[in-house]
């Protein structure tokens, strides 16, 4: 009996053995491209990334590339102010101020791109020089070749420089994506060629700059997290390719709290700049929306007590002397009630239906002045870009 039990258990010792190996075997020849290396099971993983092609050595690769291009701008300004010596008298004080901030090489022929802001002088002041320091320390004397204020562009000139380094490819920004990395080059506080990395975080912001004649609006910016300081302005702002995607310009006000939050012009904008300006170089206000010169306010119960007026419209609380409204006979106290047939019941409705006349365009406006109804007719001009900016409540088309 003990025998015939060994001699079962032997026999399906070797029956076992023999068919895990015919397994193997099988498995060895049907599953040949399913398995991985030594006939392994294959292991799930993400996309293998390819050694020299990580992110950050394609940051390192895309400064590398651009970096020759980008320059310096040191500007001179002469001007004249105000001083005060006591609380009863002020005098004029002539000054020399030193302004600075980036830019790019954009053309074979020594075109160099940066904002407006930085080589347009303010209270009528004039730029005397402009100094352009390359990567390589050469400092070559510049000039303006034309501006848009109201794009807040420039092109900045040199010529007969021999050693120009190659134009900036520009990207087209339309394709952008937010999350997408924004590699800021520049001169921020005069620190020489400084790089800041962040992302880009949004598209078609409307901002006010602030200026000493009260502030600029710009519309279409394009938001980033890129730390920018003064200085960086006017400098390219980098897709991880070397590419451009964008002109740095601002940041939202530290006062407000805000941290992260940049601006800058969309390169699609700004190639359409450099075309316009190559092709009609000069000083350029640029601002393209219809102005007539008055501030509006959305009428209140309030304001309606302050007017003795019933009913819903805006009104004028502002007219500017020698423009379009004051040469129609518009005062402050009239409300509009229409633009061009259509009914506007609050100031923004009124100033988008202003400002998308096109310069030179009369537009039609439904006025009440003093308890009579009455048409006015108004030849709108082009926004001045310098045009002084007003709160929310009481805006200036």
């Amino acid at each position: 009996m003990k025998n015939r039990i060994l001699s079962t258990s032997i026999v399906a010792l070797v029956g076992a053995i023999i068919g895990s190996f015919a397994m193997m075997l099988y498995a060895s020849t049907h599953f040949a491209n399913v398995a991985g290396p030594g006939n392994t099971p294959p292991a799930v993983s993400a996309a293998v990334i390819v050694s020299g092609t990580s992110d950050q050595d394609r940051i390192v690769s895309a400064v590398k590339r651009v970096a020759p291009s980008v320059v310096a701008l040191n500007v001179t300004v002469n001007g004249q102010q105000l001083v005060p010596v006591d609380p009863f008298s002020q005098r004029i004080q002539r000054y020399r101020a030193q302004a600075s901030g980036s830019g790019f090489v954009i053309s074979r022929d020594g075109l160099i791109v940066t904002n407006a802001h930085v080589v347009r002088p303010p209270n009528g002041g004039s730029v005397s020089k402009i100094e352009v320091i390359f990567q390589n320390n050469d400092r070559v004397a510049g000039h303006v070749y034309g501006m848009n204020i109201g794009a807040d562009v420039a092109l900045v000139k040199v010529d007969n420089y021999a050693k120009l380094p190659p134009p900036v490819e520009i990207a087209d920004s339309s394709k952008l994506q937010a999350g997408q990395w924004a590699i800021a080059i520049g001169e921020p506080l005069e620190l020489k060629q400084s790089v800041a990395v962040g992302v880009v975080s949004g598209f078609n912001r409307d901002e006010v700059i602030g200026t000493e004649n009260g502030g600029q609006e710009f519309k279409g910016l394009m938001q980033i997290s890129t730390p920018i300081n003064p200085g960086n302005s006017g400098g390219p702002l980098i897709d991880i390719d070397g590419r451009l995607i964008g002109v740095n310009q601002s940041t939202a006000s530290p006062q407000a709290g805000a941290q992260g939050i940049g601006f800058a012009i969309p390169s699609n904008a700004v190639k359409e700049q450099i075309a316009s300006l190559q092709k009609n170089p000069g000083v350029h206000q640029g601002t393209n929306v219809g102005y007539i010169g008055a501030s509006l306010a959305t009428v209140t119960p309030d304001l309606e007590v302050q007017l003795n007026y019933k009913g819903k419209g805006v009104a004028i609380v502002q007219v500017v002397q020698g423009t379009p409204a004051d040469s129609a006979g518009l005062q402050p106290g009239d409300v509009i009630q229409r633009v061009n047939g259509k009914d506007v019941t609050t100031n923004t409705e009124a100033i988008d239906a202003i400002r998308a006349a096109k310069p030179g365009q009369t537009i039609a406006l439904q006025v009440w002045s003093g308890g009579v109804k009455k048409l006015v007719n108004v030849k709108v001009t082009e926004r001045p870009a310098d045009a002084g900016y007003v709160p929310q409540q009481q805006q200036q088309p």
